[in-house]
């Protein structure tokens, strides 16, 4: 905008000619190029988490045995549980709505995000506390640490989110490598004594480390007085990610409560091995929306109509990808498993193709949920969500109950590719009255910009009452 001078100003000084526009191709791949090297450190943070999550687990299945790493894996499932909750109130907004906004904006909107992680991380790691306390035995001192640990995993996670919301996932990586430093001497100490709970300290720990350094990174200190205001300004969408996340992780943990109790907590443990194989990718399905739906958010600004196609190369890669790991496991010689799994690997390795199925449908249906969040549609990705969720507890545990570890395998890979397809129905639908509502409202502004370029023609609307708007179709929201 011009700035409006009076009397008293001093003239303005001559402008330097316009330097050239940049050609539309040049542009073109300029802005590919940002796109991928968002997408390479969103890749390569992913390898970082995914690598010390597989070396977690399988350092803790070496050492402690099919039992006692069956209480190990309760755990971490229940971290799971906990992380999607923090994730649906906290930062799941915060990628849909702050990515690539000015950062005056985006270091607010951070600040009250991250202090609502660490208070949600605070509020349930006193319920496991307490829980772990009434337990007892073998279970409750891996709980009763598991509340210890739970506000720095928390509030690390955040981390990761802020920094690929603001176009910055170097940072994220760099933290996850900072995790997976401090986890070395950690978990030596961890073995040394010998005991789950020693484990999950060692773990959460760690993370608390670089929960401490993302401060550092980002200059920012978490505002959990904050927490009620973001929890208020944004319920329209944390709720459903709430309810949405819950169910998910929700229904991941009734299966393995259900199937230690129909076959054993021994199948627990036989059901995370094999999971452990295909780790680097079940690591990228829960970190998805570190990378896919900020990205996708930017798509949809810029370019709205390559949304789906952007969603469907996601979701159609991870799942080939998954199917050619998947493929090379097979291939695997016992000898190398058992050097990896210990005595873990005779059962994983029987379930290697129902699990790579099953991983390879989250990973195309993980495709068409990153365009619904970027969409906003809450409403159908919780549908879709809640479909997906008893679809997974349904087959995990009467397959459980017809055909014991192999039989919830099988079920829960005939569940994922079920739930990928109602994903898939859902973003269809939700591009369909994307681009409804956009046709009106691309018209309005037309409209209005053509009444400010004739501010001096006739008012129609006073003059032929009932004209106005008479050929303007209604809006089909």
């Amino acid at each position: 905008m011009t700035p409006v001078t009076t009397h008293d100003d001093p003239p303005a000084p001559p402008t330097a000619p316009a330097a050239p526009a940049a050609p539309a191709g040049d542009a073109g791949r300029s802005a590919r190029r940002a796109v991928a090297g968002r997408l390479s450190w969103g890749l390569a943070d992913q390898a970082a988490s995914s690598m010390t999550n597989f070396a977690v687990g399988i350092y803790v299945a070496r050492s402690l045995g099919l039992a006692a790493f069956g209480v190990f894996s309760l755990a971490w499932v229940t971290y799971g549980v906990v992380l999607n909750i923090s994730r649906g109130v906290a930062t799941d907004p915060l990628v849909v709505r702050f990515s690539g906004v000015s950062d005056s904006s985006w270091r607010r909107a951070v600040a009250r995000s991250s202090g609502t992680a660490l208070g949600a991380g605070a509020v349930v790691g006193a319920v496991c506390l307490a829980i772990g306390l009434a337990l007892g035995g073998t279970v409750g001192p891996a709980f009763v640490c598991l509340g210890v640990v739970l506000p720095g995993l928390l509030l690390q996670d955040a981390w990761r989110y802020a920094f690929f919301a603001a176009g910055t996932g170097r940072k994220a990586f760099v933290n996850d490598v900072v995790w997976g430093v401090a986890l070395v001497p950690a978990m030596v100490v961890a073995a040394r004594v010998g005991s789950v709970a020693a484990f999950v300290l060692a773990w959460g720990g760690s993370a608390a480390v670089a929960a401490v350094y993302g401060c550092v990174q980002s200059g920012i200190r978490p505002l959990a007085g904050g927490a009620r205001a973001w929890l208020r300004e944004h319920r329209d969408l944390g709720y459903r990610y709430l309810v949405e996340n819950v169910s998910n992780s929700g229904a991941s943990q009734l299966r393995a409560y259900g199937l230690g109790v129909i076959v054993g907590v021994g199948a627990v443990g036989v059901i995370r091995g094999a999971e452990l194989l295909l780790g680097p990718f079940l690591a990228l399905l829960m970190g998805l929306s570190l990378v896919t739906v900020a990205e996708a958010a930017r798509v949809l600004r810029r370019a709205p109509h390559r949304l789906g196609r952007f969603c469907l190369l996601l979701g159609g890669g991870q799942a080939a990808a998954a199917l050619l790991w998947g493929g090379a496991l097979l291939l695997v010689p016992d000898r190398a498993g058992a050097f990896v799994l210990g005595g873990v690997w005779d059962g994983a390795s029987a379930l290697v193709v129902p699990v790579t199925v099953g991983v390879a449908g989250a990973g195309l249906g993980t495709g068409a949920a990153a365009g619904l969040r970027a969409l906003g549609a809450a409403r159908r990705s919780l549908r879709s969500q809640l479909f997906a969720s008893a679809c997974y507890v349904t087959g995990g545990l009467g397959g459980a109950a017809l055909g014991g570890t192999a039989g919830s395998a099988w079920g829960v890979a005939a569940a994922t590719v079920c739930a990928s397809a109602v994903w898939w129905l859902h973003l269809r639908a939700a591009l369909r009255e994307h681009r409804a509502e956009a046709v009106p409202d691309a018209a309005e502004a037309v409209a209005d910009a053509g009444a400010e370029a004739a501010p001096d023609a006739p008012d129609t609307a006073e003059a032929a009452p009932g004209a106005a708007g008479a050929g303007k179709k209604p809006s089909p929201k």
